[in-house]
């Protein structure tokens, strides 16, 4: 079987060809090519010695997940699922905006963590995607949009929020941040990657001290009670030891602060006293919020609060003093919005024992 490249990132990539009795400037060669450039045709990487080149074209390949369908909405934004074997499949989302042009990824084929409001959450738990998967979705995107007038490449920030909780799939996620953040391939900045957690705490704690990067944290509620519910995983890292988590990651963060993301359910957590205690519970951690407008999705067992509602809530927040922005809905005409990523995945019966395996 050939080794997928974009599977390996430098440090791997340069192991895997000293085991080929090749120097390790060709790893950063290679990583250019792929990355950088774009390219999969081993051909067409004309600074390698040909010797190398067909060496490579037998031993290797360059492939991304597979695109299953594509999907535009009236506002620009663009949805790709795709193939990612065995009949899973995953979807990334690409934002452009005038200043900048956001690709959110997916890192778990489903996802076990079944928080109450996501429709990824119903869809249950396959798998942990590969290297190669996760990254491919950048890969592929890239390519897929093309350059801009000046030659660069479309995507300047990746938020790692797609389909999956990006901390359960630790080693795989941080291999594929390495790749968006070296030089070589991406070169993006640690302040423009953001992951996106429910809340895994010694996993935070991991990503702090291996790849720190821009956080989000998926917070939802302002006490133990009704996180439990609509975050399970709450059950097992409650709100005290996340917040604690979150000013130990902030330590090393490139950002000074933390965001947390917050869904806004009619008569669930938008009330007055919601925020007050929301107030109270991040006094001690520098952070903004983004309140995220719900976006239905069939047998939901919830409602969008009203735009009334997230108004006097972002109200109440920014008189206390916390930056706190609404986000805008982008991409809900064809369910691409924030916690609508469903793709196709039918295989519920590894949620429990992912459930299971958390918890223990």
């Amino acid at each position: 079987m050939k080794t997928n490249l974009l599977d390996l990132d430098a440090k791997r990539l340069t192991d895997w060809f000293a085991e080929m009795g090749e120097k390790p400037f060709r790893a950063r060669q290679v990583l250019r090519w792929v990355h950088r450039s774009g390219e999969a045709d081993f051909d067409a990487m004309s600074d390698l010695a040909l010797s190398l080149r067909s060496k490579l074209k037998n031993v290797a390949c360059v492939q991304a997940p597979k695109v299953m369908r594509e999907e535009h909405s009236e506002d620009g934004t663009r949805k790709w699922l795709l193939d990612v074997g065995t009949g899973n499949a995953v979807e990334t989302v690409f934002i452009p905006e005038t200043d900048r042009g956001t690709l959110c990824v997916s890192t778990q084929a489903g996802c076990s963590l079944d928080c109450a409001f996501c429709s990824t959450g119903k869809q249950g738990f396959n798998r942990n995607l590969s290297t190669a998967e996760i990254i491919g979705q950048l890969w592929w995107a890239n390519r897929e949009v093309g350059k801009d007038a000046d030659g660069n490449w479309p995507i300047t920030n990746v938020v790692l929020m797609g389909m999956g909780e990006p901390l359960l799939n630790f080693d795989n996620t941080v291999s594929a941040l390495h790749l968006m953040l070296d030089d070589n391939a991406y070169g993006l900045s640690r302040r423009r990657v953001t992951v996106s957690t429910s809340g895994i705490v010694p996993a935070m704690d991991r990503l702090r001290d291996e790849c720190p990067v821009a956080l989000a944290v998926s917070l939802h509620a302002p006490n133990d009670d009704l996180r439990n519910v609509l975050v399970p995983v709450n059950q097992k890292y409650p709100l005290r030891e996340l917040m604690a988590a979150c000013q130990r990651y902030l330590e090393k963060a490139p950002r000074d602060f933390v965001t947390f993301e917050y869904v806004m359910l009619e008569g669930v957590n938008d009330s007055a006293k919601d925020a007050r205690e929301l107030i109270a519970l991040v006094r001690d951690v520098p952070c903004k919020f983004n309140l995220i407008p719900f976006n239905p999705f069939p047998q939901a067992p919830y409602k969008r609060s009203s735009s009334e509602a997230v108004r006097r809530f972002r109200d109440t927040l920014m008189q206390a003093d916390i930056v706190t922005t609404t986000r805008r809905v982008r991409g809900d005409d064809i369910a691409a919005a924030c916690g609508q990523l469903a793709g196709q995945v039918q295989d519920k019966s590894k949620r429990t024992y992912r459930l299971q395996e958390i918890r223990a």
